[in-house]
Formats: C-alpha cells, structure tokens, sequence
C-alpha cells in the first residue's frame, strides 16, 4: 500500500517536473534559418524572427527596398526569396507545431480527478478518486524522444525548403535575366533585319536584285520580327516567375530592375571530388529520412513495449460514509483477452521496413542525381566556352572579311546580310550556352545540399 502511494507520489512529482518545459517563442526557426543561411551564404531573417506583427513587416519592406534600389543580384535576389517568400513562410511555422508537439510528449496527462457524493437513509457518502496514468509515466522519457527527433526532422525539412527555394531563385534569376537579354537582342535583329528588307526594296525598284532576293529579306524580316515578340513573351514569362517567387507585388513587381546580361564564364569549371558522398552526406532531405527511420525504430519500439498493457491507471481512493472514513487505491488494467497486440506490432514492424527502404532509395536518387548535375555542369561549361572561345571569334572574323569585301566591291550586299544573320545565330547559341552553365551550376548546387565552395568570380 505504501509503495503504491509512493508511486503515485512520484508520477506527481514528475508531472510537476515536466510541466516545466517550455517553448522556445521563435518555434525552432532561428535553428532553420541558422542551417540555410550556412548552406546559401545569405541571410534568411530580419532581426533572427520571422514576421509577427506590422513593425516586423515594416523592417521587412525597408531590407527589400533597400535592395531593389540597384539592378538585383543573384545572391540579392535569394535573399529576398527567402525573406518575403510566403509559401516559405508558412513552411517555417510548421516548426512551430513540432515544437509544441515536443513540449506537449514532455508533459505527462493531467492526473484525473473522480468526486461522487450520494445520499439515503440519512447518510451521506462521498467518495474521491485521484486517478494517474502509469502507462504514460513509463513512456514519457521513449515518447519524448521520439518527439525529439521528429522536431529535428521538421527542422530540416523547413531548411531544406528553403535551399529548395533559394534554388529555384537562383534558377529563376538566371532565365529571367537571359530572356531578357535574349529579348534585346532580338530587337536589335529585328531592326537590322528590316533595314535589309528597306535596302532590298529600294534596289529590285531600281533592278539590281532579283523577285526571290527580294523575298528572301522579307521573309527574314518577318521571321526576325516573330522571333523578337516570342523572345518578350518568353522575358516576360521568366520576370513573372522570378517576381512570384521574390513575393513582390504592386509597384515592386513592377519597378525592380535586373543586370543587362548575365555574368561572364569563368576561368575554369569546379573541380569536384566524390560528389555521390557529398550529397549523401549533405542534403537535408536525406538527414530528414534518416532522422525519419530512426523515429520509426523508437516508435516501434514504444509499440512493442505496449503490446499487452495499453491502458494502467492508479488511482489513490479516499471514502466518507455515515462518518466513517476508509482510504484505498484503484488499479485499471486492460486485459488482453482479445486483443494481444499483434496487429499493431505488425503496422509499426511494416511503417519501419517501408521508411528502410525510402531511406535507401532517397540515397540512391541523390548520388544519380549528383553524378547527372555534375556532369550537365561540366558540359553545360565546355559548350559556353566552345562558343566563347571558337564560335563566337571565327564569326566576328568571318563578319570582319565579309565586311572587307564588301567594301572592296567583291562581295555582294546579300552576301553581307547573309552574313549577318549566321553571326546573329552564333550570338544568341552563346547567350543560351550561358545561360544553361549558370543553371547548371544551381542544379548542381541543389543536388549537393547547398553551395559550391567559393571562388572569386564565379558565383553569378
């Protein structure tokens, strides 16, 4: 009897014990934001919380105002993704109800209080019951660790969508600024191509070229000027993605400005050792499964500890009755008389062996998809090289000859807008070239778990 209400004695003193933890008041995202500015080199907060209240918003629109004062930057924009993104935002406040699920496995049920009072024959019995459950006594510290870990993991996988977004505003950077100058120089085609079409016109009035010469210009004309409204369509599209993914709107999606073209190639490609167990290593997504599969063990471990008592309840007893007074306690004890368990045993056994086996194959998809990045990255680099260092010069030397020619009465004016056209192709292949090694380099860097090693120059 004494060893009971000691018992009881000691699951109030750890209820009292475990209602001292508290939460954190930032719900784990300073831990989050802390994991992503490491792995994307800039700042994902403004003063290390998220937004609450109309101050927060204020000190907010003053961080990203400040940046859409100049043509934004790769890394700038990033920042204000991650900052301003709102579908970001409500992924951060998932931590939040993980944290408070950790809290909440750290406090036991609340001890229940039964009070009965009846009356005949001109007595009165009243009856107390003070009731703890001693199966979550027992468990409390195994529950706790798996809350433990399952905060953990929603804490990288609130890190890792924001690498995720941090990627796909790098990527959407590089398109948009490419359409853009894309865009631009189509226009410059554009005009170049009707002012062959003007020349054309005035030299068949004047007989020197021929019917199919002079449809030839027209036609090119034409074409020319289709491809410059594709090429704004196409800017116009990438700026939209751009802008939804910065959160921006009003007269900030409107006003913001970008670089004219995109950053030169650099001098050399990344040299990259091992990749396959760097993404293995690095990448969040995987660290959140293996967190996942370790949760899944504890929590079959739990169900296997329970299979057979699901359901203990102590309860100290005190009775008043005709003015006798009489003290007891009361056991609840689920008897296993139909169900022994087996089955959710066999759930949490089936959940376990299925989280193993996504382990493994989230582990398989990154090292495929690290080699793939790596190898588009190094291709995607020679080919806007190629272009850089062959392409373009033999055709600007190729249009210089032509142009000497020309000038010499040796060549004829089509064959110097034919000449034209097959240097404007070459400039618009370096463009796009460009263009695919900067997205490259993001998809690479998606693939690894965050940036690449830095080198002077090189990140756009």
């Amino acid at each position: 009897m004494n060893c009971l209400y000691k018992l009881a004695g000691s699951a109030g003193l750890v209820l009292l014990l475990s209602g001292c933890a508290a939460l954190s008041g930032d719900g784990g995202f300073s831990a989050a934001a802390g994991i992503s500015e490491q792995r994307t080199g800039v700042s994902a907060s403004v003063a290390g919380r998220l937004p609450r209240n109309q101050d927060d918003a204020r000190a907010l629109a003053a961080v990203i105002g400040k940046k859409l004062e100049q043509p934004l930057a790769a890394d700038d924009a990033v920042q204000i993704a991650l900052l301003n993104n709102r579908g970001l935002q409500a992924s951060y406040w998932s931590l939040g109800v993980a944290e408070a699920d950790l809290v909440q496995a750290g406090r036991l049920q609340n001890p229940v209080l039964d009070f009965k009072r009846s009356h005949g024959g001109g007595e009165v019995g009243i009856e107390r019951t003070l009731t703890f459950n001693l199966i979550g006594l027992i468990t409390a510290p195994m529950a706790s660790r798996i809350e433990g870990r399952r905060f953990e993991q929603t804490k990288l996988l609130a890190a890792n969508e924001a690498l995720k977004v941090a990627a796909d505003t790098r990527r959407a950077w590089v398109d948009a600024v490419a359409a853009a100058q894309i865009a631009d120089y189509a226009r410059q085609v554009e005009a170049s191509a009707q002012a062959g079409a003007e020349l054309a016109g005035r030299m068949r009035k004047a007989g020197n070229w021929s019917a199919l010469d002079l449809a030839r210009e027209q036609a090119y004309h034409a074409q020319a000027l289709a491809d410059a409204v594709h090429a704004q369509k196409a800017a116009v599209a990438a700026r939209e993605k751009l802008t939804r993914l910065l959160g921006l709107s009003g007269e900030q999606a409107a006003s913001y400005r970008l670089p004219d073209h995109l950053p030169d190639l650099p001098a050399a490609p990344r040299e990259l050792a091992d990749v396959e167990q760097t993404a293995v290593n690095e990448r969040l997504d995987i660290q959140a499964a293996r967190l996942d599969t370790e949760q899944t063990a504890s929590t079959l471990g739990l169900t296997r500890t329970t299979r057979f008592i699901n359901v203990l309840d102590l309860g100290a007893v005190r009775n008043s009755e005709g003015g006798v007074k009489t003290r007891g306690y009361e056991l609840s004890l689920e008897i296993p008389l139909f169900d022994w368990g087996s089955a959710r045993v066999a759930r949490a056994e089936a959940t376990y062996m299925q989280s193993v086996n996504l382990l493994a194959q989230a582990a398989v998809d990154a090292r495929s998809e690290a080699r793939e990045s790596y190898a588009d990255y190094r291709a995607s680099y020679d080919l806007a090289r190629h272009y850089r260092d062959n392409v373009v010069p033999l055709r600007k030397q190729i249009s210089d000859q032509t142009l000497l020619r020309y000038n010499g009465m040796l060549m004829s004016v089509f064959e110097l807008l034919a000449d034209a056209r097959e240097q404007a192709t070459a400039v618009s292949g370096y463009i796009g070239a460009l263009k695919d090694y900067w997205t490259a380099q993001a998809n690479l860097e998606a693939a690894l778990g965050g940036r690449l090693p830095s080198n002077k120059g090189v990140q756009p």
